[in-house]
């Protein structure tokens, strides 16, 4: 018994070691700009040209004039490295789930100008393809661009002003377009 334990504990402490070897943590900066919206995320290499990436944001946050874009979402993505992990060139595979309750956002561009009047609640549940770029600063730090597109199933319930009312409306949409947008910055844990 006395083997197994001490076999078993050499496994998981060499285990855990290779693996810390090859963390990522980050932030997504266009994600704080879009909504104010706190997020980190982690990616773990699985081998010289795999990482999985589980980023996510909770944004719980009402503005003046009861703006809000409260919402969260979980973004994890598997990432093939045409280089080597946490260098140069990657196209990923993500998928998405999330919540949201949106009101009184002028945005004026195309389905989203009808935040402003109204108040939307649901979920999204989505995947996409993705291509990014990350740059080594140092020996710790990196930077990364990343864009994917892919598909979003949103549920949503609509209401007739942004801080009252009672539902006047349910549906779904179904969303082609960005599905992933992020500059970040990446600690690495070694």
């Amino acid at each position: 018994m006395k083997k197994i334990t001490i076999t078993t504990l050499t496994v998981l402490f060499f285990a855990f070691s290779s693996i810390a070897q090859d963390i990522g943590v980050k932030t997504n900066f266009a994600h704080w700009a879009a909504a104010g919206t706190p997020n980190a995320g982690l990616e773990f290499a699985l081998n010289r040209k795999y990482t999985l990436e589980v980023g996510g944001g909770f944004n719980p946050f009402t503005f003046n004039d009861n703006k809000k874009a409260k919402h969260w979402i979980v973004q994890p993505e598997l990432r093939y490295w045409l280089c080597e992990s946490f260098n140069g060139h990657f196209f990923g595979l993500h998928a998405l789930a999330g919540e949201y309750n949106i009101s009184g956002m002028d945005i004026p561009i195309g389905r989203l100008s009808k935040l402003k009047d109204y108040r939307y609640e649901g979920f999204a549940y989505g995947a996409g393809l993705s291509y990014g770029y990350q740059w080594m600063v140092s020996p710790r730090w990196n930077f990364e661009l990343n864009i994917g597109a892919g598909y979003a199933y949103l549920t949503y319930d609509k209401f007739p002003c942004v801080k009252c009312g009672s539902k006047i409306e349910s549906g779904d949409n179904n969303y082609f377009g960005v599905t992933k947008a992020a500059i970040s910055l990446i600690y690495l844990i070694k």
